[in-house]
């Protein structure tokens, strides 16, 4: 222990884990905060770990008291959660799941490379190249103040948002939900975007609670911002109170929404549908117009738009990335994979086989200070792949094979996607939104209704 005392009015418990004098106040003639309170002598109240939450301690003589009020507790549900709403059928065991590729005999994975070939003949292997910018964000890709973590995520939202100007995506009457939108910057820019437009509102999801939203700077405009702390997986957007009133068509976003949370989305945005059984096309985008009074509402009374129950989606726009984190009772490309002959066990090992795509540049990017290896500094929720999946087959496979596979992999699980949102009626794309310098995930998922 350091002999050194702590600071006037702090604590005086020492945590050698960190090296340093406990920081919390103390009162007056105490020399231990509440916390530490045990190690005081002559005190004679006992302090237990929370039964909600060991991380912290109560006094045990104030357990009941603390339980009603302690931020571990069950919080009420929100009329919007509705448990495993979107989680898809989990009727079938995957038990190869938890199997790791190092863990695979070389005849195991050789079937699962022959598979794969044959999934992908007939497959447009060729993607877009779309590689756009948004005049709303020159300024800030111009500031010499932003560094190069900062200067791709903004590459980044400026070709997001080019690619939903050209779908026209960006108009009057609509409501922009952001799946996975951490601290919102995706919908800030949105919004700068927007100031030309009339009754355009934004809905934010994310499940965890996240510190510096940018969301709140827009607290005093005329568009409404909604932020909804929940896993997509348990949402009902058809019971999300702003939707409900305002009745207008919804756009789904997301940058960088990690594996499964994509296919939850898809899921949370056209389930109506899918649980209809229907695959008739939705309605046609509505013309882009200079204000509401020349665009046609959803309902005529407004007060029939708290009866509806089904979102109106009129387009999409995801980046996509960690397909190693798919799950195969969320993935939406089922029927797809069924068709070639595929199913739970194949899509287990191809999943895991995506993380070679980018795992393949990794030295690359390590000798690169300026290179960030995920992309995704500030959205805390991706996960890098296991390392031993990529380096157990170095003497049976090259880098360049294995990054080969790997984006195979990727694209067979994201055609698996398009395949779903073209049996619901939409135009859907993959395309390359921005260079692999920029963000080594650089596939972005675009869907318009299809034109009748």
């Amino acid at each position: 222990m350091s002999d050194s005392v702590s600071p006037p009015g702090r604590c005086g418990f020492y945590v050698e884990r960190k090296s340093r004098f406990c920081k919390m106040i103390v009162k007056d003639g105490n020399v231990f905060c509440g916390e530490h309170a045990n190690k005081e002598d002559g005190n004679t109240r006992r302090r237990i770990p929370c039964p909600l939450d060991p991380k912290h301690t109560v006094f045990e003589q104030r357990l009941s008291k603390h339980l009603k009020k302690c931020n571990s507790r069950e919080k009420p549900k929100p009329v919007y959660y509705v448990e495993d709403v979107n989680a898809g059928s989990g009727d079938e065991d995957v038990l190869d799941d938890q199997v790791a590729l190092g863990h695979r005999s070389k005849t195991e994975l050789d079937i699962h490379l022959e598979k794969l070939k044959s999934a992908i003949k007939g497959l447009d292997c060729k993607l877009e190249e779309s590689n756009l910018s948004h005049a709303v964000l020159c300024e800030e890709l111009n500031n010499p103040k932003n560094g190069d973590s900062a200067f791709k995520h903004l590459k980044q939202q400026a070709s997001i948002l080019g690619n939903m100007e050209v779908l026209h995506l960006l108009g009057s009457n609509k409501c922009f939900v952001e799946f996975g939108a951490g601290r919102g910057k995706l919908s800030h820019w949105i919004h700068e975007a927007m100031k030309a437009y009339e009754d355009y509102h934004f809905v934010l999801v994310e499940r965890s609670s996240t510190r510096f939203k940018v969301d709140g700077k827009h607290q005093h405009v005329d568009a409404e911002f909604e932020r909804l702390q929940v896993d997509i997986q348990h949402l009902d957007l058809s019971k999300v109170a702003l939707l409900r009133e305002k009745g207008i068509p919804v756009v789904g976003v997301g940058k960088h929404l990690c594996g499964a949370a994509t296919d939850l989305a898809l899921r949370c945005l056209l389930k109506r549908s899918e649980a209809s059984g229907t695959v008739e096309p939705p309605s046609k985008r509505l013309k882009l117009t200079d204000g509401p009074e020349d665009s046609p509402r959803a309902e005529s009374d407004p007060g029939n738009n708290l009866l509806k129950s089904e979102i109106d989606v009129c387009g999409l726009a995801i980046a996509l990335c960690c397909h190693h984190r798919c799950v195969w009772r969320h993935y939406v490309g089922k029927e797809f994979f069924r068709q070639r002959g595929l199913g739970a066990s194949e899509f287990a090992a191809f999943q895991r086989m995506s993380s070679w795509a980018t795992c393949g540049q990794r030295q690359v990017n390590e000798l690169c200070s300026s290179q960030d290896q995920t992309n995704q500094v500030d959205d805390g929720e991706h996960e890098p792949a296991e390392e031993t999946d990529a380096e157990s087959f170095n003497s049976t496979l090259s880098a360049e094979e294995r990054e080969h596979i790997g984006r195979l992999c990727k694209l067979l699980i994201n055609q698996g996607r398009v395949h779903y949102l073209q049996s619901r009626g939409y135009d859907a794309r993959l395309k390359y939104y921005t260079s692999t310098q920029v963000t080594l995930e650089n596939v972005l998922l675009t869907a318009i209704p299809s034109v009748s």
